[in-house]
């Protein structure tokens, strides 16, 4: 069931995801060597809950914590714990919050003081997959031209497209039809309308495509132990050009 957002909702979901944006510019503060996985959790539960929201993935499915917080080869749904950041890691922080009855969900990569170079520019093809996707996000094009546009510029640099994890529809729950996979073909799939909302979030890997869950039944890591990527946007999709709810302006300030 897809469900189009009126303009009131919308204006709800941009407040929800405001909160989540703003919560990413405070973890961006924080990013440095010596800070545990479990101190970011601390600092997003804290600002979510002082701006009135509730953090959507804790006890999501039975998920443990605030965050999903993946460091280096791990892709997705890392679970925060006593690990310290290092110099030369990547990590991506992938956050949710619940306010006013709607979910927001953004995630962002971030680097923690100076990276190898081929990782700098893995997260530069990320984020640009991103935002090459989500120009795609309009109103008559069909749901796989996102897809399609963000596996070109990946592939370009001989990097790989995670096929099994994939973005969703977002509204009063935080996963809703359809699935957004970060693949495809051109013209194929749901047409998209105004009103529908999307959070888009490309997984690339240095390495190969392939990955696994680790045994916690959470952390997805890539298969070959290279590094990966995520980032991700909640959108609206309008007619054109696209509607980014969830912005990266506080952590790149």
């Amino acid at each position: 069931m897809i469900f189009y957002k009126t303009e009131e909702e919308i204006e709800l979901l941009y407040k929800s995801n405001d909160l989540v944006a703003r919560t990413l510019g405070e973890i961006s503060k924080a990013i440095a060597p010596g800070i545990s996985t479990l101190g970011l959790d601390k600092i997003a539960e804290e600002y979510i809950r002082d701006n009135g929201g509730e953090p959507a993935f804790l006890n999501y499915d039975g998920f443990p914590n605030t965050l999903c917080v993946s460091v280096n080869n791990q892709v997705v749904h890392g679970v925060p714990s006593s690990y310290e950041l290092k110099e030369g890691d990547i990590v991506s922080c992938d956050c949710g919050v619940l306010l006013n009855d709607f979910y927001g969900d953004s995630a962002y990569t971030f680097s923690v003081g100076e990276i190898k170079p081929e990782i700098q520019q893995l997260l530069k093809i990320t984020k640009e997959a991103l935002f090459l996707g989500i120009e795609k996000a309009l109103d008559g094009n069909h749901l796989r031209d996102i897809g399609f546009a963000i596996q070109r510029h990946a592939e370009e640099y001989n990097y790989s497209v995670v096929r099994e994890m994939v973005g969703h529809g977002i509204g009063k729950n935080l996963h809703e039809d359809p699935q957004v996979p970060n693949y495809g073909r051109n013209g194929r799939g749901l047409k998209l309308r105004d009103g529908l909302v999307l959070a888009i979030e490309p997984m690339i890997n240095l390495g190969k495509r392939e990955i696994f869950t680790e045994e916690d039944g959470w952390t997805v890591v890539t298969a070959d132990g290279q590094v990966s990527a995520h980032f991700e946007q909640t959108i609206v999709v309008r007619k054109g050009k696209a509607q980014i709810l969830s912005g990266f302006e506080f952590i790149e300030e």
